[in-house]
Formats: C-alpha cells, sequence, structure tokens
C-alpha cells in the first residue's frame, strides 16, 4: 500500500468516526502560504459532517476569507502564553455553551 493508500485508510476508519461522534471541530489554523492537507481534509470533512467549527489562530497568521465563512467561531490567541492558554480555555467554553 501506498503512503496515499495509508493517509485516506486512516482518515476512514478513525478521523470520519471520530469528527461523526463530536458535537464540534476545533482546529488549529495554520499559515496559509504552507498548505497543510491534514487540516484541509478534516476542515472538509466537517463542512460535509455540519459540525460546528471553532477555529484557533496564532496572532499574524493570516485566516482566509472563505474559512471565515464557514467557521462559526474564530479564536484569535497566542498558544504559546499562559494568557493566550486562558483566553482559548475561556472562549472555547463561551464556544460550547453557545452551542449547547
Amino acid at each position: 500500500m501506498s503512503d496515499w493508500d495509508d493517509f485516506v485508510t486512516y482518515h476512514r476508519e478513525h478521523t470520519v468516526k471520530e469528527m461523526a461522534k463530536s458535537a464540534y471541530v476545533m482546529s488549529l489554523v495554520p499559515d496559509a502560504s504552507k498548505v497543510d492537507v491534514k487540516f484541509a481534509v478534516e476542515l472538509g470533512l466537517a463542512i460535509m459532517l455540519d459540525k460546528p467549527i471553532l477555529a484557533v489562530v496564532q496572532p499574524g497568521v493570516a485566516v482566509p476569507d472563505r474559512l471565515r465563512q464557514v467557521a462559526d467561531a474564530i479564536i484569535v490567541t497566542d498558544l504559546d502564553t499562559e494568557d493566550g492558554k486562558a483566553q482559548a480555555t475561556r472562549e472555547i467554553k463561551e464556544f460550547m455553551d453557545r452551542i449547547g
């Protein structure tokens, strides 16, 4: 089996099943100038499974306009700092409360 076949099998057997059980999908948004295939697959699955999408973005990372359209919420915070982690925790809880 090729690396591609392994990738597809993994996502069919694991990612799709786990995502289908989840109430929402939280993604760490990569820099758009560096294509991240795993992120793209997970975002596409979240859209296809009609899951609420919470995008977490490091300061300075550009969020593509189309991603802004599909994300239910976007948190911009520096996860490398304690303040940033605390902010993310608060905003994730607010998001979870909002979506039920």
